[in-house]
């Protein structure tokens, strides 16, 4: 299930808030009025579930070839807390809500399309290839009704991921503002200050290795990781480790941190539209033991889970904890019409402009399925009213033929290669 909350809006100008939920009978939702007892009858060609980059990518790709998809938005984003977005050329620098709310305005004067806001909790495959999916929405979107099924063809879950942080009391409230996981994402506005990293100690090597372009005066903090067992992981993973750190002469403080005091906020006061500036916060480090260290920001290595379960519910396999997605095949999962996208799915890249990329590379597919699917259907009815070709029963039992059909060659971007079985 996604657990859904209100979309943050209490920082954004009132322009960016009245735009972020459609208001009745815009055109966000003006074609929410032919549901009946909980089923919303229009047949769409995909469901988009979630509203992050990934996702709005994915329904700007759709849009723009008409197709009929709605974006269902949980309101809940992995770079939520953070105060910019960058590497999106054109957006570098912004606020994430503000990106999210200039994104949905520009879609919003696609007529094929929607987005709305709401809690998916279910999907399902029915009879002829289709999906239902059911969630539950604010009454602004299907007023007097609390749950509603849709129907697609396809499915594409941009569903996310969701950091674990530790229970260290100052790690949660600061998250995003001053301390991180992505040097490329929040890196450049720290540079040349007192860095700390938080992490497992077999995790520190890779982590200076990314960040030394920003500054070298670090100090690795592992909060009582340094034992055998990382010692050795960091030895299979970077081998000679301890001098590359020696170097560079990065410190390991391993005393087990009881809390990360706040100092100084350096968060700018500006247009959440304006590219960002330096940032100049400042943190206490407090041990069980000893005197407290004093850093200028964070870059942490902590896990990550699945923010929703619901593509495992259906049946969507895992990969490293990732949604398992064929590269081959437009990111499709092992459920056929089942896509997944941006941070969630298994190819292993965590970044906005990605996120944009894997969206709009499966809306791309999704909508070349769509048409080779509609096409050959035609065919097959025309041909079993006038008898000149194979019926589409006869295809429909010779896997050779269907392959012929759907692989159209090396320069098709559907073509798997030669029939193999």
């Amino acid at each position: 299930m996604i657990f859904f909350r209100a979309v943050q809006l209490i920082s954004l100008p009132l322009c960016i808030r009245a735009a972020i939920i459609p208001p009745q009978g815009s055109i966000l939702s003006r074609q929410f009025n032919g549901y009946a007892e909980g089923q919303y009858d229009l047949l769409h060609d995909a469901i988009v579930i979630g509203g992050g980059p990934a996702g709005l990518s994915a329904l700007s790709g759709l849009a723009r070839v008409r197709r009929k998809a709605i974006l269902i938005d949980s309101g809940e984003y992995r770079n939520g807390p953070t105060r910019h977005m960058h590497d999106v050329v054109g957006f570098d620098g912004v606020e994430p809500a503000y990106f999210r709310w200039a994104a949905r305005r520009l879609l919003s004067y696609y007529e094929t399309i929607q987005m709305v806001n709401g809690t998916v909790t279910k999907i399902e495959p029915a009879q002829n290839n289709i999906f239902l999916v059911t969630g539950s929405y604010p009454t602004e979107v299907f007023p007097y009704v609390e749950e509603v099924t849709l129907r697609a063809r396809k499915v594409v879950l941009a569903t996310g991921l969701r950091d674990i942080l530790p229970e260290t009391p100052g790690i949660a409230q600061n998250w995003g503002e001053g301390i991180y996981w992505c040097p490329w994402c929040d890196g450049h506005e720290h540079e040349d200050q007192a860095l700390g990293l938080l992490g497992s100690l077999d995790d520190i090597p890779g982590l200076v290795r990314e960040i030394l372009t920003l500054n070298t005066d670090i100090v690795a903090f592992t909060n009582g990781t340094n034992n055998p067992t990382t010692r050795a992981a960091a030895d299979k993973s970077f081998p000679d480790w301890e001098r590359f750190l020696s170097i560079h002469n990065v410190t390991i403080d391993d005393r087990t941190i009881t809390s990360v005091e706040r100092l100084k906020d350096g968060s700018p006061d500006s247009d959440p539209s304006l590219p960002s500036q330096p940032q100049y916060d400042l943190f206490r480090v407090n041990f069980d033991q000893g005197e407290a260290v004093e850093r200028a920001a964070f870059f942490a290595s902590f896990q990550e889970e699945q923010r929703s379960t619901i593509g495992q519910e259906v049946g969507v396999n895992l990969y490293g904890g990732r949604l398992a997605a064929n590269q081959s095949s437009g990111l499709q999962t092992n459920i056929p019409g089942i896509y997944a996208i941006g941070d969630a799915n298994s190819d292993n890249v965590t970044n906005v402009p990605h996120a944009m990329f894997s969206g709009k590379r499966t809306a791309v597919y999704l909508h070349v399925s769509l048409a080779r699917e509609d096409a050959s259907k035609e065919l097959s009815v025309a041909s079993a009213s006038d008898g000149t070709v194979e019926s589409a029963r006869d295809m429909h039992f010779d896997p050779r033929a269907v392959w012929d059909v759907m692989d159209r060659g090396p320069r098709d971007m559907f073509y798997a290669g030669e029939f193999d079985q």
